[in-house]
């Protein structure tokens, strides 16, 4: 079932509805709150729909389950800015680079 819903929330993703995507998403993280990628696919969708505050939760939930992942630094850092924190952006700007992170 988990399968479905993230496959169905990466179509919706792609197909230009990330609020639409985040409702299969969330429901999958809500079954599996520790698969990274459905978090990651899920903070994602909450990014492009600017669901700025669930996208932070989201992200630092993948920081806290892998600190030395440089992409889910990438997104909370990404996500601070957007909120116009730039200061503590800056701090997970900084981890991602140095941890070598790339945009997907």
């Amino acid at each position: 079932m988990t399968m479905e819903l993230f496959e169905r929330g990466r179509m919706f993703r792609a197909a230009g509805d990330p609020s639409g995507a985040a409702r299969f998403l969330s429901e999958a993280a809500a079954s599996e709150p520790t698969n990274r990628a459905v978090l990651e696919e899920l903070a994602l969708a909450y990014f492009q729909s600017a669901s700025l505050g669930r996208a932070e939760a989201v992200a630092r939930e993948l920081v806290r389950l892998d600190p030395s992942d440089g992409y889910a630094r990438l997104l909370l850092g990404r996500t601070l800015a957007r909120q116009s924190r730039d200061s503590e952006a800056a701090v997970e700007l900084k981890l991602a680079a140095a941890l070598g992170a790339e945009s997907r």
